[in-house]
């Protein structure tokens, strides 16, 4: 599905479905609630009322189910009715399968989406996954035209009608986000390295009018930057730590989104097996994630102070590379003596969230990763992991997920009772737990907390993407939707203030009342 340009309106407007193939896809209620007038126009002359009526009768989702409605030109598929209080409610990972397995054949083809107004966000962000835009297919590279799919929503319930035209700019922000985010993880390290990675960021500074900071190689060991420059010192093109800031008039606080961006892991000396290292090129995806909602939360009208701060190196094997016993210097002035060099994001990161504290002065924290393999133990393959020392933003993080389609979960807070798993006799602390039976993805986060201060005044969140961030051999884009709805109502945006974690019943009619509400949770 790579080499598709996907376009978002208000109305995709008629067609005969043999000159544009169509899939009509919604949860069975909503597609019973939709009117045939509405519908008339994309099936006519090829699917009848009568048609489309049997059809409906005929699908049976558990969870999922299609019926085709003429040839292989147009298809009905259905969502689940109903889905569990740990999922979303616009069913998302659905959507992205059966777009996958049921979307027609074609040059030019339509989705119409039936669903509630509240889902059209997650909606969009699941149908966009559906679409990735790297490949290296030859037969990819010989076909010069491109694909196009039109996107209509056709909104039942309550608040339905057309697509305003801000809420298509918002939907068509945060798709492009979504897809430069899963671009950049599936793209090998060849073509992916810190780079080329620093130049995707300074495209989209370009685009944003922002001047990015750009500290690399050696600068960063003379700055102190000892957990980037320590992992990535072995790579033949430098790490870097690279920062774009976007600083409003009126802005009352200041946010700082930290991305791991190890654009190939091979586990430096604590080298990776034959197994394991395969799929290394996704360790960046958590800065991947940080560059796709930066872009689009400053072109939504982002109202407070945002600086996404990427960390980027390539852990490798070579002359200079860390050895284990080896102590680093961090950006926060605590010594860390290696014992795992495979445990290296968490030192990135490190540097990342001391650097937003002490230069940024930043109030709240939020570092994305794909830290740990036992995330997917934790929560799954579905769920990422969230770590954090509010128990409002923890619940915050869970109903934006919910909101969005990026799910995630909780894990255990205790840094009383776990981070003593650092203890070293000869620096502040090692960098790889002792014990990995006990909470190894808390441990991992609590490491990062700790080069801030456990008693840190600020937000601090952590979110572990290591298992969402890919789909089978497929980047999913995962978090650029989940930060775009947590911190929605920092935006000018209506539609992102409707899925942000506040929601709609506590918005009023008093623009003071709304702008506190929006300040207590951003």
């Amino acid at each position: 599905m790579a080499n598709v340009r996907l376009e978002f309106r208000s109305s995709a407007g008629d067609a005969d479905p043999q000159a544009r193939p169509l899939l009509v896809l919604g949860q069975l209620p909503n597609l019973q609630r939709a009117p045939w007038a509405e519908l008339k126009g994309k099936l006519f002359p090829k699917v009848t009322e009568e048609i489309w009526q049997s059809a409906l009768s005929s699908l049976s989702p558990n969870p999922t189910d299609n019926c085709p409605l003429y040839l292989n030109f147009a298809t009905v598929a259905a969502l689940p009715s109903r889905v569990s209080r740990h999922n979303s409610p616009s069913a998302a990972h659905f959507i992205t399968r059966l777009i996958r397995n049921s979307l027609p054949g074609g040059a030019n083809r339509c989705i119409l989406m039936v669903c509630e107004r509240s889902e059209v966000f997650a909606s969009a962000c699941a149908i966009a996954r559906a679409f990735p835009l790297f490949s290296r297919r030859s037969s990819a590279s010989r076909r010069a035209d491109k694909k196009s799919v039109v996107v209509e929503f056709l909104v039942t319930g309550q608040n339905n009608g057309p697509m305003e035209e801000s809420t298509l700019k918002c939907l068509e922000s945060a798709t492009e986000g979504v897809r430069l985010a899963a671009r950049i993880v599936d793209t090998p390290c060849s073509e992916m390295n810190t780079d080329h990675f620093v130049e995707e960021i300074k495209a989209v500074a370009r685009d944003l009018g922002i001047t990015p900071l750009i500290i690399r190689d050696e600068e960063l060991n003379q700055r102190g930057f000892g957990g980037i420059y320590g992992v990535g010192k072995a790579a033949e093109h430098p790490p870097a730590l690279v920062i774009l800031s976007h600083a409003p008039e009126g802005a009352t606080q200041t946010i700082a989104w930290v991305g791991k961006g190890i654009v190939y892991d091979t586990g430096g000396l604590s080298i990776k097996g034959k197994t394991t290292m395969p799929g290394m090129k996704r360790d960046c995806g958590g800065a991947a994630a940080v560059l796709g909602a930066f872009k689009a939360a400053v072109k939504q009208g982002f109202k407070d102070n945002l600086h996404a701060v990427f960390c980027l190196a390539e852990n490798s094997v070579g002359p200079k590379a860390t050895r284990p016993d080896d102590i680093h210097v961090l950006y926060s002035g605590k010594t860390v003596e290696i014992n795992n060099t495979d445990a290296e994001g968490r030192l990135v990161l490190a540097d990342g969230v001391s650097y937003a504290c002490k230069d940024l002065g930043a109030d709240i924290i939020l570092d994305m990763a794909t830290l740990t393999g036992a995330q997917g133990i934790a929560t799954g393959k579905y769920h990422a992991a969230v770590l954090t020392n509010s128990e409002e933003w923890e619940a915050a993080c869970v109903k934006a997920g919910r909101k969005c389609g990026d799910l995630v979960h909780p894990l255990v807070y205790c840094p009383e009772l776990h981070f003593n798993e650092f203890s070293s006799a000869v620096a502040d602390m090692k960098n790889s737990v002792a014990d990995r039976e006990n909470a190894q993805s808390s441990c991992a986060g609590l490491f990062i907390a700790s080069h801030i201060g456990f008693d840190w005044p600020g937000v601090w969140v952590h979110v572990d993407i290591a298992s969402p961030v890919h789909a089978g051999e497929r980047a999913t884009g995962f978090g650029v939707a989940l930060l775009l709805s947590l911190f929605g109502r920092a935006s000018e945006d209506p539609l992102l203030n409707m899925v942000s974690p506040l929601g709609e019943d506590n918005i009023t009619d008093n623009s003071d009342e709304r702008d506190s509400k929006r300040r207590r949770l951003v």
